[in-house]
């Protein structure tokens, strides 16, 4: 199963980390570098155990691989694929003139590539290089000219065919309402309740607005 999200028409910001976010990652990344410093030394056989644990856990991984245009082409694959899985499938959805272009697949920040010629990247798995359960990967032409975020990704038609968009981005600028308001709101549907049932403004207004489908392409 794979699936390709086009990146729409969501404005620049949406992609642009907040404040609040930034901050967020530099603590996950300090926390982590305290897990790593803090933990006690584990055995040879203690961190097999732990990885059979999490292959056990989790048996397939998803991977959504993200064109410098913003365009996602997402899989599932076993969690037991190694990398050159992912490469292939890339691969395969690429024109047929930009096949043999070479394209680096990475994480950032920090940055973290994940090559078919690095021996320490190529003989692990999936669920050994921490990409499972999820995870997001970058692609890089070799060719920096391809890298130009505003051309189109170069994926097949057939592919590009059964894109869907990026779902809007959550309104986080909305002011809650004050927990008075609320408890009044509260007592004046109670009141409502026991009198007059009254008709729902939505269910008024039901036959002047169109119906609207959603789904997704697998």
């Amino acid at each position: 199963m794979w699936l390709i999200i086009s990146k729409a028409s969501l404005p620049d910001s949406y992609f642009t980390p907040t404040t609040s976010e930034l901050k967020a990652a530099y603590a996950a990344q300090v926390r982590v570098r305290e897990n790593l410093i803090n933990a006690p030394l584990k055995t040879q056989a203690m961190r097999e155990s732990e990885e059979k644990a999490k292959q056990t856990k989790w048996l397939n991984t998803t991977i959504r691989v993200k064109f410098p245009d913003r365009t996602q082409l997402e899989k599932t694959f076993p969690s037991t694929d190694k990398i050159k899985s992912v490469y292939a499938f890339v691969r395969s959805a690429l024109r047929e003139d930009m096949k043999p272009n070479k394209f680096i697949l990475y994480q950032a920040p920090p940055r973290r590539e994940y090559k078919v010629s690095d021996p320490a990247v190529r003989d692990l798995n999936l669920s050994q290089l921490q990409l499972s359960p999820s995870s997001i990967l970058l692609l890089s032409f070799v060719d920096e000219e391809l890298n130009d975020p505003s051309l189109r990704a170069p994926l097949l038609e057939e592919v590009l065919a059964r894109a869907q968009d990026l779902p809007p981005p959550p309104n986080y600028d909305q002011t809650p309402e004050p927990e008075d308001k609320k408890r009044k709101q509260t007592a004046t549907t109670s009141s409502d309740a026991s009198g007059e049932k009254k008709v729902p403004k939505w269910l008024k207004l039901g036959s002047k607005r169109s119906n609207t489908f959603c789904g997704s392409v697998v």
